[in-house]
């Protein structure tokens, strides 16, 4: 089965406190997003990759993934305002013949190969499935008052992660009926589940941290500088 590789880029880099995107702030002098980009020649999926970038970015991130694989026809396309909406123009540029979509974050750069090979394969059994980590604390639902409401058992709560794997026509069609129904979710894992299609879960690592804010920016450095990735 064939697998495309789908790189969500176009997020703001304002809380790394930035004035470009997050994946052209560089991390240890690399851009974030050719080191994420990096993760993937490893199972060959770099070559026909789409990455979707901000629209007043689109061209700087067109030419820093073009001299950082050359050879590689990396494509990138403009994304929206929402995540799902630049996904879902990341999805319209794939081939109809393309089997199945790896979704990973631009702001991921450490995820394991082991992870990736094995999202991909129970996404080739079930059709769909995501990178997840189990909780490790316990986690508290408040009221709208900020008050104690709940305490979910963490033996069956995940930490959601990326990459997420889909079948092309099924990723597809479940963002054309959240569209319809003018209905938003901050992945497509559940994007998919509340389409009404299971979703499998496979164990991923707290090494596969999203660069969000400057202290991860910090701990990622650090982690490159130490060689622990």
């Amino acid at each position: 089965m064939s697998v495309g590789l789908l790189v969500a880029a176009a997020g703001p880099g304002k809380r790394l406190g930035r004035d470009v995107p997050k994946g052209l702030v560089e991390v240890a002098g690399v851009p974030l997003l050719v080191r994420t980009l990096r993760r993937f020649e490893c199972v060959d999926l770099v070559e026909g990759a789409v990455v979707v970038a901000p629209p007043s970015h689109r061209e700087a991130m067109q030419d820093i993934v073009s001299e950082s694989f050359p050879g590689s026809a990396v494509q990138v396309v403009e994304g929206g305002s929402e995540r799902q909406v630049s996904v879902a123009k990341g999805l319209a540029a794939f081939d109809d013949d393309t089997d199945l979509v790896a979704i990973h974050d631009a702001a991921r750069p450490f995820i394991e190969e082991r992870a990736i090979r094995e999202v991909i394969d129970a996404a080739r059994t079930t059709g769909a499935a995501t990178v997840a980590t189990p909780c490790v604390d316990t986690i508290l639902e408040s009221d709208d008052e900020g008050m104690l409401a709940a305490t979910p058992d963490r033996r069956r709560l995940w930490a959601c992660q990326t990459p997420q794997v889909f079948g092309l026509a099924l990723i597809r069609e479940a963002h054309k009926k959240a569209r319809e129904l003018g209905v938003w979710y901050t992945d497509d894992a559940t994007l998919v589940r509340a389409g009404g299609h299971e979703v499998k879960i496979v164990a991923g690592s707290v090494g596969n941290i999203k660069i969000t804010t400057e202290s991860d920016l910090a701990f990622a450095e650090h982690l490159i500088r130490e060689g622990a990735v």
